[in-house]
């Protein structure tokens, strides 16, 4: 029986240099982001489990009894296996769920990834109670900001957490806890579970990110954090062009493979900013004066020029660093590009009106910004009355 009503955050991400060339082998930093989605974790009705899931339209209870029953079809022959989110087990979930097949809505992955990780959870260390579940985002969906891998991270940890796989680190009176680094391990092990049910093959690194927070270099599979990373302040927008990552990186590969003398340069160069970035940042303050930044701007500039000679540039995010450029502020893309988001360096001697200025111009582009940071925390428990009015109204409304 769960008893407590408690809350669970996790953040989104950037990539902050190395898009595209880290499909390549080269080196990537990926940066936690200051927008979070929370969960909501408290006692449920007994003999059901319920999610909620306001901001795409889902509410969804099942009786623990059926749950037990399709946990037998999905879980393997004992209660020590682990199982793969494999075809024959979503099919399963789906035909339960009534999600039908192929459904790539929103609704229907989150629907899908929590019933698989609750089901697989339970399987390995026991039922999860009958709890209630209310999950709300500050991360717009489809944009690259990590969306799903927060959502499935916060998963990991409410869940592992009602079975008693994980501890409940928050003491009476405290306002956050974090867990231990056995139990990051684990949550982040079974988020990125919750990331195949969504995405298929992730790499890993935006569960990874949400996991610990503050920054990450990866390459060619390996995950390593940053020593010490400074918080930044940024302008992340949203230029709402859509776009297909999957045509973006087939570009990039047609282009290395028609003029590689011209562009296996450019991926170095791509790579030794990542690098070069990273000793920077290791090297910085935690609340790092104005002379910092003038290094990290130039990176800006400089991959901005890379990633548009890669292909993967857009008129969209052309205007958004010409916008941000009238404000003597520096851009990037952030993520596949091709439209999508860029993110703006603001140095801790920007006025909060060359802020507001640059976003109402931004804005006037029919783009939307959020002014937040990049090195946050990872996972995070929280007591519910220390969460801001706007998250405990977002959370209300399920």
């Amino acid at each position: 029986m769960w008893a407590r009503e408690l809350a669970v955050s996790a953040p989104g991400k950037v990539i902050l240099h190395g898009e595209h060339a880290v499909v390549l082998g080269k080196v990537a930093l990926a940066v936690a982001l200051d927008l979070r989605t929370f969960l909501r974790l408290r006692p449920g009705v007994e003999g059901r489990l319920s999610i909620s899931l306001p901001g795409v339209g889902v509410r969804r209870s099942w009786d623990t009894p059926g749950l037990r029953a399709l946990r037998g079809r999905i879980a393997g022959k004992g209660r020590g296996e682990e199982p793969l989110p494999r075809g024959k087990q979503l099919d399963a979930l789906r035909e339960f769920a009534g999600i039908a097949a192929g459904a790539s809505a929103p609704e229907s992955l989150a629907t899908l990834a929590f019933l698989y990780m609750c089901l697989a959870i339970s399987a390995k260390y026991g039922d999860v109670p009958s709890v209630d579940l209310v999950v709300w985002s500050e991360l717009p969906t489809g944009a690259g900001l990590g969306s799903s891998a927060a959502y499935a991270v916060c998963l990991a940890a409410a869940l592992l957490m009602a079975c008693g796989a994980i501890s409940c680190p928050l003491q009476e009176g405290e306002s956050t806890a974090r867990w231990t680094e056995e139990e990051l391990t684990l949550i982040n092990s079974w988020a990125f579970r919750g990331e195949q049910v969504i995405h298929g093959n992730p790499s890993g690194v935006d569960n990874a990110v949400g996991t610990w927070g503050g920054a990450l270099r990866y390459q060619a599979g390996k995950i390593t954090p940053l020593k010490r990373v400074p918080m930044l302040r940024i302008l992340l927008t949203n230029t709402k062009v859509p776009r297909s990552t999957k045509i973006l990186v087939a570009g990039v590969k047609e282009k290395i493979l028609k003029f590689p003398a011209i562009m296996n340069p450019v991926l170095d160069s791509i790579d030794a900013i990542s690098q070069e970035c990273q000793s920077v940042l290791e090297a910085m303050p935690a609340n790092p004066s104005p002379e910092h930044y003038p290094v990290l701007e130039e990176f800006f500039d400089i991959n901005q020029h890379l990633l548009n000679v890669l292909g993967v540039g857009h008129p969209s995010l052309d205007r958004l660093c010409q916008v941000t450029a009238s404000h003597s502020l520096h851009s990037k893309l952030t993520g596949a590009g091709g439209g999508g988001c860029g993110i703006t360096l603001l140095p801790p001697d920007t006025s909060p009106l060359a802020v507001e200025a640059a976003k109402q111009d931004l804005c006037a582009c029919g783009f939307e910004c959020w002014e937040t940071k990049i090195g946050a925390p990872g996972v995070t428990l929280h007591s519910c009355s220390s969460l801001s009015a706007q998250v405990l109204h977002a959370l209300a409304q399920s």
